[in-house]
């Protein structure tokens, strides 16, 4: 039997998705304005946004003075490889090779779902996924690499985010089924943010923005964790992963267009075919139903 909601009842998990990729879509952009290391961006962007999620965490109902899951522990533990391996990415190589690669996760996240949660993805849906990492692929194939830094050490820091990503899915997922999406950000946050700040000394970073700007960039990606982490947080409590992290693909496209814009990493024709195909396999993969393995 299906284990995917029908269609009309995922429509708002679905929107929440689609908003929520557009939003983290702005964060590798912001991550180049903060004027930090790339550890201190991470942990600006999370010590910022604790006192939101906190008021958020008391309005959930089960507030924060409950200890945390284990899921919700591990999952902060993966947000912060997460986030510092990216967005070191992100200063070595384009933007759009850094969002794209890290987001190669639907595929470890889809196979991880089949044996975790007995989340079996059907033909359409494999179709689908095929689809929008061919796309993915043929955008950071197609990037101009005299644009980056160091654009090979780049694109393996992406490509090992890729499978934090992942592993902070699974676990967020598994512990949104028995809490509140404002209660499993919050605490997953919590322990997100120690952890980037002694990445940061260790690596020696500069921890404080230089200027105004900085400050107005790491405010930035508070909001955008907030607002584009916290949608796909709560949208994790009603999709199967394997969809949801499909649909999240759609952030490359949106990162890849704002780094054009404002750091001129022109696309080419062939990127803004991956772009189209991307988008596609995202369309044709979150319509497939994913059945409940037996």
């Amino acid at each position: 039997m299906s284990e995917a909601p029908a269609a009309a009842s995922r429509g708002p998990a679905l929107a929440a998705l689609v908003f929520g990729a557009c939003a983290i879509g702005f964060a590798p952009i912001l991550v180049r304005l903060t004027e930090t290391g790339p550890a201190a961006a991470g942990f600006w962007r999370l010590f910022l946004a604790l006192p939101l999620l906190a008021l958020l965490a008391l309005r959930d109902g089960q507030g924060v003075k409950t200890a945390p899951s284990k899921m919700m522990l591990l999952a902060g533990l993966f947000f912060a490889l997460d986030l510092a391996f990216w967005h070191y990415g992100v200063a070595l190589t384009s933007v759009a090779n850094a969002t794209v690669l890290t987001n190669l996760s639907p595929v470890v996240v889809t196979v991880a779902a089949w044996f975790l949660f007995r989340e079996r993805p059907g033909r359409i849906f494999i179709a689908g996924l095929a689809l929008a990492i061919s796309g993915a692929a043929t955008m950071a194939l197609a990037a101009e690499k005299a644009q980056t830094v160091n654009a090979p050490l780049g694109d393996l820091f992406s490509i090992i985010t890729a499978v934090w990503y992942a592993l902070y899915f699974l676990a967020m997922r598994k512990a949104r089924q028995g809490s509140g999406a404002s209660r499993a950000m919050f605490w997953s946050t919590l322990v997100s943010t120690p952890l980037l700040l002694i990445a940061a000394l260790l690596f020696r970073e500069d921890i404080f923005p230089a200027g105004p700007a900085g400050w107005w960039a790491c405010i930035g990606l508070a909001a955008v964790h907030v607002a584009g982490q916290g949608s796909i947080a709560w949208a994790l409590g009603r999709l199967p992963a394997s969809i949801a992290s499909v649909v999240v693909l759609a952030q490359p496209v949106v990162a890849a267009m704002f780094g054009w814009i404002l750091f001129g990493e022109a696309l080419t024709p062939i990127q803004m075919l991956g772009g189209v195909l991307t988008l596609a396999g995202v369309i044709i993969a979150q319509r497939a139903p994913v059945q409940r393995a037996q």
